[in-house]
């Protein structure tokens, strides 16, 4: 072994009381040599598995790959945590090169022809298996199949060149959503313009002045933690403008980190790719492995909502105009108007307003009460432990314990927003739990943005984000399968976000809101007339809400529904023709516009944002049971844990379900949780 691979700490075992990566020393440099050495490795066992002369059965072929590529499992994950949450731009550098190799290498194992034949002949003798056997066995050759391995020779290159090409493609896309958010700062420096904006909210901008080098002056961003409270609350609605339009307009400005073309690319050749695999549509080609089956059937359900959803905020609109008036204006209401008459509304509606309720959500407080909604649940419990390995100050350690003192797992946090870091929040797993090879226990990461203050404090929208990525940690920490490559969150992506979604309505129950919400100064629990408040406003702004986010739906699909056939398409025509379709309000924009859209051009969403609306059918219809049973019943807990939890992808989303529940969910709690009934 050279010097270089002997000293690389990423290929060193690490020796810590959790095997965490030694983050102190390792070093852009390090990535490259350790990614080659893991993809020789992985690629001698392939061949070793290609060249047994026994005949393939589940064992030899199935398992075998399952075990193959354990340096890449390891060190891959650091190097995608620290490009996501803490990057520079050597690890950007990197991410330019790595991706493409990582992505070409796993094409062409999925593409052998030697290794498909055997897992074919596997799979065609219908072997006697358990169901999770049967079910590794399943995904392992649908993976091949879909990865263009049961194609000629020539096409299956043809795949393996458009993966290879589509992931430069989506590495830059997401590179230049980074660089521009970092570029656009919207610094005030006058009274003036800070009028209407609360003391917490000049607070945090403050300090995000002072950590980019403008002391003594307020600095806001188009991160949705910063943008959202200023244009709740500024008065100045030339700069409500400004920074809506820079929000909007986020890689789309004709510069170098514009995204019309690559997104164009992206989804040209991915319909590229569908057409060789037999598929109409990049979107029939992602929905043929999903709940939803095909891309009617998303349309159908984002249809049945459309309609409802376009009327109520028609209805909301009339009336912020109506507010706008009555303070003697006489524009017409813009986008950049939409929260904050909003916010007026609902402090004269309900007399709520969200400021006086945030020091009763100070941000340790907040994750405190998660963390009791997860121990009354399932007994298991949450202890912060110090002195671990970090790339951040900011990141915090828990590890998660049975009831009984058996670890379960690692749980860590990295909460606020900061340039190294890309916008949006997401669970992300270092290490997966499996019993398979070796037994290890799940090590899992939340990450956000947050603004960053001492104390920290949240919205609402932002308590509910944090309740969210928990309910993707516990699918990670609470799994209980054998194989890892089915473990945790790895089921179909419109299952995945039922875990995520089903936590948020722990998260403003009262009896839950008593227990965690306290004022941060005197721990005065939060008084019935807030959380009266809360409940009262729970469908309100839900038109609003459920526009953006159906309309952003729409878009997605009309993306990756069209049948290229080699041209490329038009991303200004695509957006217009899509929102037009729908008449979407002028007053209302997708919640993501085409060129910073990174859940489908640069995340694992395409063809796929519906999940969230997908799953939310099946998070307001389980919560129904708690609801009807306790929300913190003994036995409904348990059937959450034990068929959906725990049981990650080892079965089909509704046959888990169904085992939960005993029957198939009803749209009709959705509808009512949204205010459209």
């Amino acid at each position: 072994m050279n010097s270089l691979l002997h000293h690389n700490p990423l290929l060193s075992l690490w020796q810590n009381s959790h095997q965490l990566p030694p983050f102190e020393l390792i070093r852009p440099e390090h990535f490259l040599p350790a990614f080659k050495a893991g993809f020789k490795e992985h690629k001698l066992e392939i061949e070793k598995i290609t060249r047994d002369s026994e005949d393939p059965n589940f064992e030899n072929t199935i398992e075998a790959i399952e075990l193959a590529g354990q340096t890449l499992k390891k060190i891959a994950p650091v190097f995608y945590i620290l490009t996501a949450a803490h990057t520079n731009d050597d690890l950007i550098a990197l991410q330019s090169e790595i991706n493409p190799l990582y992505t070409s290498h796993i094409s062409a194992i999925e593409t052998d022809a030697k290794l498909f034949q055997r897992v074919k002949r596997v799979y065609d003798a219908k072997p006697d298996l358990n169901q999770e056997e049967n079910q590794l066995l399943l995904e392992t050759y649908k993976k091949m199949v879909r990865s263009g391995a049961d194609l000629s020779e020539a096409d299956s290159k043809a795949v393996q060149r458009l993966d290879t090409e589509l992931s430069v493609l989506q590495t830059n896309y997401g590179q230049n959503v980074l660089k521009e958010s970092n570029r656009f700062e919207l610094i005030v420096d006058t009274e003036e313009d800070l009028k209407g904006l609360p003391k917490s909210v000049c607070e945090s901008a403050s300090n995000e002045a002072k950590n980019r080098g403008h002391t003594g002056k307020y600095l806001f961003t188009i991160s949705r933690s910063s943008i959202t409270p200023f244009l709740q609350f500024a008065s100045n609605r030339e700069l409500r403008e400004r920074i809506w339009k820079a929000y909007t307009h986020c890689a789309n400005n004709e510069n170098d980190y514009d995204n019309k073309s690559i997104a164009e690319k992206i989804a040209s050749l991915r319909s590229e790719r569908a057409n060789l695999l037999a598929y109409h549509s990049h979107a029939d080609f992602m929905l043929d492995d999903r709940m939803a089956a095909k891309p009617e059937n998303v349309r159908a359900l984002l249809d049945k909502l459309w309609g409802p959803a376009k009327r109520k905020a028609e209805n909301e609109r009339d009336a912020l105009q109506k507010m706008a008036q009555s303070e003697g204006e006489n524009f017409k209401i813009a986008p950049w108007d939409w929260w904050y008459y909003t916010e007026k509304i609902k402090q004269e509606s309900f007399d709520f307003d969200s400021e006086k309720i945030k020091p009763y959500f100070e941000l340790t407080r907040v994750r405190q009460g998660a963390f009791d909604v997860a121990t009354k649940l399932f007994g298991i419990t949450f202890n912060q432990i110090e002195n671990q390995p970090s790339y951040h100050d900011d990141l915090e350690t828990f590890e998660v314990k049975e009831a009984n003192g058996t670890l379960i797992g690692l749980f860590l946090t990295d909460y606020f927003m900061r340039p190294s870091k890309r916008s949006g929040a997401w669970m992300n797993a270092l290490r997966s739990q499996c019993t398979f090879g070796t037994t290890q226990y799940p090590v899992v990461f939340n990450t956000c943005n947050f603004p960053k203050s001492d104390p920290a404090f949240l919205g609402m929208e932002e308590v509910t984000t944090l309740f969210h990525e928990f309910g993707h940690a516990l699918h990670g920490l609470l799994s209980k399968v054998k194989y890892e490559s089915l473990s945790g969150t790895s089921v179909k992506r419109d299952f995945v976000e039922l875990p995520s979604q089903i936590m948020e309505h722990w998260a403003i129950e009262p009896a839950v809101l008593k227990e965690y919400a306290k004022h941060h100064e005197t721990s005065e629990i939060i008084p019935d007339a807030y959380i009266d408040k809360i409940q009262e406003t729970r469908t309100f702004n839900q038109g609003f809400a459920t526009t953006e986010y159906l309309a952003a739906s729409y878009l997605d699909l009309n993306w990756h529904e069209i049948r290229l056939s080699g041209k490329v398409p038009n991303a200004i025509d695509i957006e217009e023709k899509a929102m037009k379709e729908i008449t979407l309000l002028d007053e209302i924009a997708p919640r993501y516009r085409s060129t910073y859209f990174q859940h489908i051009f640069s995340g694992g969403y395409s063809a796929g944002y519906y999940s969230y609306i997908w799953a939310e059918v099946l998070d307001a219809d389980a919560f129904e049971e708690f609801k009807k049973n306790g929300i913190f019943d003994d036995k409904t807990a348990r059937s959450f844990r034990e068929n959906i939890l725990e049981r990650g992808g080892t079965a089909e989303p509704m046959s888990l379900y169904k085992q939960f529940k005993g029957a198939e969910p009803d749209v009709k709690p959705l509808m009512k949780s949204r205010g459209l009934l």
